[in-house]
């Protein structure tokens, strides 16, 4: 019996989700500039979880909707992208109750087999580590498909991206570009093999 491999073709649909909800966070920022030195066969989106409520196993019998259309909107995109800042060692509460909701009822994960990059910025000299690696332990568990290297823990400087994402240090800029270039190679590998539905 012969197994037809279906081919997903660029330009990828890539689901931005800021692990901060702050307006003013410098995540945010890196987001933008991951965006603006992206390869062209990304087109993103940012997929919004601040009007989730904390989550409660009592909602699987009777799923909200504002958790339903959350749910949608992860399973629209071709890749996800983490940009998240460090809490207390480990990943912002309100990031860790959207990917609760996203995993949820029991048998109905929608973050499974997506191709999934995790990069973050601080303002401390580790840049983010100790969270990413508190994130990626749950994605794992989740069954996505984690670009694991180039790894990138961003120690945010004042002045080094602008409001819009410029990024004014030329070195930052180029790691960036290459992060998000092994990204795009990482999802079409991914796609080949595990096409999404």
């Amino acid at each position: 019996m012969e197994i037809e491999i279906m081919q997903h073709e660029p330009p990828y649909r890539v689901g931005v989700i800021v692990g901060s909800l702050s307006r003013e966070s410098i995540n945010r920022r890196l987001a933008e500039a991951l965006k603006r030195v992206a390869p062209p066969e990304f087109e993103f989106f940012e997929i919004s979880y601040a009007d989730l409520p904390i989550y409660n196993r009592d909602a699987d019998a009777d799923y909200p909707q504002v958790a339903l259309d959350f749910k949608d909107a992860v399973r629209s995109a071709d890749a996800l992208l983490f940009v998240t800042p460090e809490y207390n060692r480990s990943i912002p509460g309100a990031l860790k109750n959207a990917i609760d909701w996203g995993s949820r009822p029991y048998g109905d994960n929608a973050w499974s087999d997506k191709p999934t990059a995790v990069i973050g910025a601080s303002s401390g000299q580790i840049g983010t580590a100790v969270g990413q690696q508190s994130l990626r332990g749950t994605l794992s568990y989740l069954n996505t498909r984690q670009m694991t290297a180039p790894e990138a823990y961003i120690h945010f400087t004042p002045g080094l991206i602008e409001a819009d994402g410029t990024v004014t240090v030329s070195s930052t800029e180029d790691f960036l570009r290459t992060f998000m270039r092994q990204f795009l190679d990482y999802t079409a590998r991914v796609l080949t093999v595990i096409p999404q539905d």
